[in-house]
Order: structure tokens, then C-alpha cells, then sequence
């Protein structure tokens, strides 16, 4: 066994009795597992924190199922690398195939528009059953036509009771560790300080014995503390905490408190973290945290964005410190989060109501005499530009779903629809 290859590696499971974790998934009647026994492969995208398995599946898929496996990076690899393996395979067998080759394309957030629309035909004609794996939302960073060719599966962070099972294998069955006199006499330190990532896990195990030179060994939490000082966790813009700090930094902005803002912003800068990663948080909590208090919030967040896009490291830096002081200091409001919110709800539970006869459009003859747009009233032929009448469907004319906040402007909004509608915007009644 080559000593210099990473322990995480020489432990890297090659069948599926060996892979710890995603039960839900794996475990009998999971999706996967079905697939795997019966040989009928559909294009996936797994999606989970680092550490999960999500590679370690994609191999043991392949063997499992007896198929060749292609693999990618979208750090390094484009079009031109998937062109050239869909060029091997196109002629082959169809999706559901044993023979059908699988194509493992790690981190495939990171391919743009057009290096993932370049994999649609592949996937759509069954040249390839695709496997993409990735860390980021697939909602937002995997676009719709491939998300709709693909089940998205949910891996989940290891907990407690599979960290230390891949422990105690480890020390067991790992060649090199073998030769070694460890002894595990605690391992909450190392649980945590893994926080539900087993390559973590195992990268600081190989560290707190590689830094011993004892003939024995005994695995403590001190011994893991000190190790782990001696590691740089400052900031893993692939890992968890790429995750905790984002999340931070939103709730301090939330919290309206620049200081903070500031301080994780410095923290993701410092780490490497992506800007335009940054700046997509920034415009989303402009709308869902500040909101109607002060729409300038989200043109600022939108401005900073485009800004950040044009100019990058390290300029880009100051953009988003301006941009995070403005939406920290600025009023708080969520009711449009809220208001939608609700209206989503709603329309589940209600269905598709018609659309009210007057405020339909009436492009023919037919519709006119059908009474579409009869009786429909242009707010611009009447004073102040407002005439009352109904917009939503008779069945629900009485519903409500944006409540102002307490805030200035909001609460002038308030004013000035209960001058127009009356009773018909009773913002008394208790939310829902």
C-alpha cells in the first residue's frame, strides 16, 4: 500500500456493503439501491456538503452495475472534453442499457449554460446515464432542461453514529494504520471537528498520527485539538463552513449589524470564496430581509452584482462591503416574502380558480361575445388613476396576503390602500 496516498483515498469504499451513510437513499427501498439491484439506471444529480459520498457513489454505481464510468471535473474540464467522450459513445445502447456508459461530472454547478446544454442530447437520447455531483442548490446553479432530465437525490452530512463507524474501519482495516499501536481511547474532538464530513474525518486522524512520533499512540481529544490548530480550517469554500459563514453573514445583515457583515465578508474574501457567490446572497436578502422597508436595497444588492461580475478580485472586495453596510443599515421588512409566501399556499390548496370574465383579454370576436373584458375598468380613465373593483376570482375576492410591516414606508402604503379599498384590505384580521 503507497503510504502517500491520502488515507480518505485507501479507505474509499468500492462496494455499496462498504458505504456508510444515505440510508434513505441506499438503504432497502431506497431509490438508489433499486436501481443499483435492478440495473436500470436513470440520470441523477446528488446533491450534498463534501464528505458525503457523492463520488464514492458514482464508482460504486459503475461497478455495481457492470458499465463503463467517464469522469469530469467542471474545474478544468468544458465542452471540448464532453464532446470528445460523447464521441466514443454515442453509438452504444440506449438509457436503459446495462452497457450504457456512465458520466460522472464532478462539481457540475460549475459548468455555465452552455457547457450543460451541451450534455441534453447525450442524456435525452440515452448516449450516457449522467451522474453530476454537486454541492451548490441544483434549483439555481443546474438549469431547468437538465434538472428535468434528472432525479436530484439529497445526500445527507454523516452523523455521529456513521463518522465513527468509518473511524473504528479505519484503524482497523487500513494497511498502513495497521502497523501502527493506536489506540482510541476518545473521539468526541474529532466527531466534531469532522462535522458530518468523512474525508475530514479522516484527514485529521492521519494528521494527529503522522505529527506523533510515539511508537504508541493513544487518539484523545487533546490530541485531535492540537492537530487541528495546527491545520488550516479557516475557511473551506468546498466544505461546511463554506456554508456556516455564508449563513452568518445573511443573518447579520439581517440583524442589522455592518460590523459583523463586514467581519464575515472578510472571512469568505480571505478564504477564496467565489464574489458573484456573495453577490447572489446579497440581491436575494435585499428582497427577502429589506424588502418593501427600502426597495433602493435591491438595486443596490443588483448594482453590486453586475459590478462585482465586471471587475472581480480583489476590487470587488469594497463593492461588497458597500453593498453589505447599505443592506445591514437599511429598515427590515419580509412581507414580501411573506405575501408570496401565502399566495403560493393558497393556490395549492384552491387549484386553478378562473380568471374573472372582466380582466380576461378578448383578442376575437368570439371572446367579446363570450363576455370576456366586459365590464373591465382602466384605472387610467378615472381620477388618481384607481376605480374599485375585483381582480381575484369570485371564489376567493376576499383573500389576503400582503400584510405591511411596521416600518415608514410600509406603513404610508398601508394608508393609502385602505383610502383606496376600504374594508377590502382589513389589515386587523390575523395573519395566516
Amino acid at each position: 500500500m503507497n503510504q502517500s496516498i491520502p488515507l480518505a483515498e485507501r479507505m474509499r469504499p468500492a462496494r455499496l456493503e462498504e458505504f456508510t451513510g444515505q440510508e434513505h437513499l441506499l438503504g432497502k427501498g431506497g431509490n438508489i439501491r433499486k436501481q443499483i439491484e435492478s440495473g436500470r439506471l436513470a440520470s441523477m444529480i446528488l446533491w450534498g456538503p463534501p464528505g458525503t459520498g457523492k463520488t464514492t457513489l458514482a464508482g460504486i454505481i459503475a461497478k455495481e452495475t457492470r458499465r463503463p464510468l467517464y469522469k469530469l471535473s467542471a474545474i478544468n474540464s468544458g465542452v471540448k472534453e464532453i464532446r470528445q467522450i460523447l464521441d466514443k459513445v454515442k453509438n452504444q445502447p440506449g438509457l436503459f442499457s446495462q452497457t450504457t456508459p456512465l458520466l460522472f461530472i464532478d462539481e457540475i454547478h460549475r459548468f455555465n449554460k452552455s457547457q450543460q446544454d451541451s450534455l441534453l442530447e447525450a442524456v435525452e437520447k440515452g448516449w450516457v446515464v449522467l451522474i453530476g455531483a454537486t454541492t451548490e442548490n441544483p434549483s439555481f446553479e443546474v438549469n431547468n432542461a437538465l434538472l428535468s432530465r434528472s432525479q436530484v437525490y439529497v445526500l445527507n452530512p454523516l452523523d455521529e453514529e456513521e463518522l465513527l463507524s468509518i473511524l473504528k474501519r479505519a484503524l482497523k482495516e487500513d494497511p498502513v494504520l495497521k502497523k501502527k499501536k493506536i489506540q482510541l481511547k476518545e473521539w468526541d474532538s474529532l466527531i466534531n471537528y469532522a462535522d458530518g464530513d468523512a474525508r475530514k474525518l479522516l484527514n485529521i486522524l492521519e494528521q494527529s498520527i503522522l505529527q506523533n512520533e510515539k511508537e504508541e499512540i493513544e487518539i484523545t481529544n487533546e490530541l485531535i485539538e492540537q492537530t487541528a490548530k495546527n491545520i488550516a480550517f479557516l475557511y473551506d469554500k468546498k466544505g461546511d463552513l463554506h456554508y456556516e459563514v455564508i449563513s452568518a453573514f445573511i443573518k447579520s445583515i439581517r440583524g442589522s449589524d455592518p460590523n459583523a457583515a463586514v467581519y464575515w465578508l472578510a472571512r469568505m474574501i480571505e478564504g477564496g470564496e467565489d464574489p458573484l457567490f456573495i453577490a447572489r446572497r446579497l440581491v436575494i436578502s435585499a428582497s427577502e430581509d429589506i424588502g418593501l422597508a427600502n426597495p433602493n436595497a435591491l438595486l443596490i444588492a443588483n448594482a453590486a452584482f453586475d459590478a462585482v461580475n465586471k471587475i472581480g478580485w480583489p476590487e470587488a472586495r469594497i463593492t461588497l462591503a458597500q453593498a453589505a453596510i447599505y443592506l445591514a443599515t437599511s429598515p427590515k421588512s419580509n412581507s414580501a416574502y411573506k405575501a408570496i409566501n401565502r399566495a403560493q399556499k393558497f393556490v395549492k390548496k384552491t387549484g386553478n380558480l378562473p380568471v374573472p370574465l372582466q380582466i380576461r383579454k378578448a383578442p376575437t370576436k368570439l371572446m367579446k361575445e363570450l363576455g370576456y373584458g366586459k365590464n373591465y375598468k382602466n384605472a387610467h380613465r378615472f381620477e388618481n388613476h384607481f376605480v374599485y373593483m375585483d381582480f381575484l376570482p369570485e371564489k376567493i375576492k376576499h383573500a389576503s396576503f400582503y400584510f405591511p410591516a411596521e416600518n415608514k414606508k410600509e406603513q404610508a402604503v398601508k394608508e393609502d390602500l385602505i383610502s383606496k379599498w376600504g374594508d377590502k384590505y382589513n389589515f386587523n384580521k390575523p395573519e395566516k
